[in-house]
């Protein structure tokens, strides 16, 4: 039974599998992640337990997400996992409270947010990550995305529609749209890996370190 403080999202549960396996092949054996929209923390446990040589900062808008967070840490024995802060990603200076962090990231992690936020979050999430991206560092994004001359599939489509009527500023982004924003803030994409339940799990890098064209 989950204790009360640990909220619960079904889909992490599910995905975070196919996630690790993904950042097992692209990460050091040690680093320092940024994990922004870190939500009921089930990631954040998950992905710090299986990389002990990852420290892991979860950040989110929302304070009630954090005794979450850290309880999902607490019983994954993730000790590497730090205290939540506050983030949002429209503001100029990441974190937007307390004290500034002594050191770039080798990993931004995002998942599962670009969806369920205004259009504004992806430009302040490409340019926040190119800010913090240390030296060969990459930003990950995770979720459903639509793409030219790329068949959507048909759950995607009644998912952006009830996105949509949800919040008129939520929906599924085109791929080329946010691979467009993020070229203005100086990143393009290095890779594209194709997970279960038609999502996508796309690689990020400063443009000056990408070669080739992102893998299918």
């Amino acid at each position: 039974m989950l204790l009360p403080a640990l909220q619960h999202s079904p889909a992490a549960e599910r995905n975070r599998a196919p996630i690790l396996e993904c950042l097992r092949s692209l990460l050091a054996t040690q680093g320092r992640a940024l994990e922004i929209a870190s939500g009921t923390g089930q990631h954040a446990a998950h992905f710090a337990a299986a990389l002990p040589g990852w420290s892991w900062q979860p950040t989110d808008l929302h304070s009630t997400h954090f005794d979450s967070i850290a309880g999902w840490a607490a019983q994954a024995g993730a000790t590497q996992v730090q205290p939540a802060r506050r983030l949002d990603v429209l503001q100029p200076h990441w974190p937007d409270e307390g004290q500034t962090w002594g050191a770039e990231f080798d990993l931004i992690y995002c998942a599962n947010m670009l969806h369920i936020a205004p259009w504004a979050c992806c430009a302040g999430l490409m340019q926040g990550a190119a800010r913090h991206l240390a030296a060969g560092g990459r930003l990950v994004t995770y979720g459903p995305y639509l793409e030219d001359n790329v068949p959507t599939a048909p759950g995607n489509l009644a998912f952006d529609a009830s996105l949509h009527a949800q919040d008129s500023t939520w929906g599924i982004r085109r791929l080329e749209d946010v691979a467009a924003t993020a070229a203005d803030a100086g990143l393009a994409l290095q890779a594209r890996h194709a997970l279960p339940a038609n999502n996508l799990l796309l690689v990020w890098a400063r443009a000056d370190s990408t070669a080739g064209t992102a893998a299918p």
